[in-house]
């Protein structure tokens, strides 16, 4: 009897090993299933990719982003992507930003063609990121152009000064930490920020003149800082063609040889999370970050500091705010 006993417990204890031996080879073959399946965003999974055409999406406020940086200098070292789509949907940024962005843009053409297709707005910062494409496509009424540097800070003596509030200080220079928010703007330190300013300037315009090929002082308005609709930009040479992604596409096709009907994937950066998410739950995280992000945006309305500038130097075209 005893006997008996101890067989059936080694069949069930037999049974219980293999089940779980079974279902680990199931989910050893779910996860390698699921990294052949993985492609772009520089995850490191994957062997053996096929050719593909990158799509980088360039979106909001430009600065001098470190993680959007690295993803780039992966892409320009993917030996898989055969050509790139820059998207660009951005009022500008700093002229950092747009700086950091040009030249990590012109390191990826010299390995493989790169084409701008601009959304609603693809200005000031953002059109320095469109010149460091091979081709611009825009939209028709996309606002572009606003080449220009603008410097902006408050004053607040008078308020200060109503509040009974008085700033002491105590520098090394008369021009140290000018201009500020404490102190009137004097002649000398207007002149020198002025400098800085048209320095800057400058080497926006030759880029301009550079990339785009034209004489930028023909151009109406372009030199002092005018924003131009999609058709007018192709008009005078800031944009190559009228269109969308099929004509970006077809360009990279038909101009650079770039085989047809290649998989367009997206390239974002890194998040930082040591395991890819699955679809859903990406998905999901978006929704969290997109629910956050419009709450504080419309705190932001509410209390009217949703037009607050960067510090430094920037590039960047918003409209006028009307009551």
């Amino acid at each position: 009897m005893s006997l008996e006993i101890e067989s059936v417990l080694d069949r069930r204890r037999l049974k219980r090993s293999t089940t779980l031996w079974r279902g680990l080879a199931i989910l050893a073959g779910a996860v390698a299933l699921g990294a052949l399946t993985i492609t772009g965003a520089g995850t490191g999974w994957g062997w053996g990719p096929q050719k593909q055409i990158a799509r980088v999406t360039i979106e909001g406020m430009i600065t001098e982003n470190r993680a959007q940086l690295r993803m780039l200098k992966r892409l320009e070292e993917a030996k898989h992507v055969a050509g790139v789509i820059l998207v660009v949907n951005s009022p500008g940024g700093t002229t950092t930003g747009g700086e950091a962005l040009y030249e990590s843009l012109r390191r990826i053409s010299e390995k493989k063609p790169i084409v701008a297709q601009f959304g609603t707005v693809a200005a000031s910062a953002a059109y320095i990121a469109g010149l460091g494409t091979d081709h611009i496509v825009a939209r028709g009424n996309t606002i572009t152009g606003s080449v220009g540097v603008i410097m902006q800070w408050p004053e607040v003596t008078e308020l200060l000064a109503k509040v009974g509030v008085k700033m002491n200080e105590v520098k090394s220079g008369p021009l140290k930490a000018s201009p500020s928010p404490f102190q009137p703007l004097d002649d000398r330190s207007r002149k020198v920020t002025e400098q800085m300013i048209m320095e800057s300037q400058k080497w926006f315009l030759d880029l301009v003149r550079t990339r785009r090929g034209v004489a930028t002082a023909e151009i109406p308005g372009l030199e002092e800082g005018r924003v131009f609709s999609g058709r007018e930009a192709v008009q005078y040479r800031l944009a190559d063609q009228i269109g969308g992604e099929p004509e970006a596409v077809r360009w990279l096709e038909q101009e650079r040889k770039v085989a047809k009907d290649l998989r367009i994937v997206d390239w974002r950066p890194a998040t930082g999370t040591a395991w890819p998410l699955p679809p859903f739950s990406e998905a999901a995280g978006a929704g969290v970050v997109a629910t956050v992000r419009g709450a504080v945006k419309g705190v932001l309305e509410e209390a009217g500091l949703s037009t607050m500038r960067l510090d430094g130097l920037v590039s960047v075209w918003h409209p006028g705010k009307t009551e």
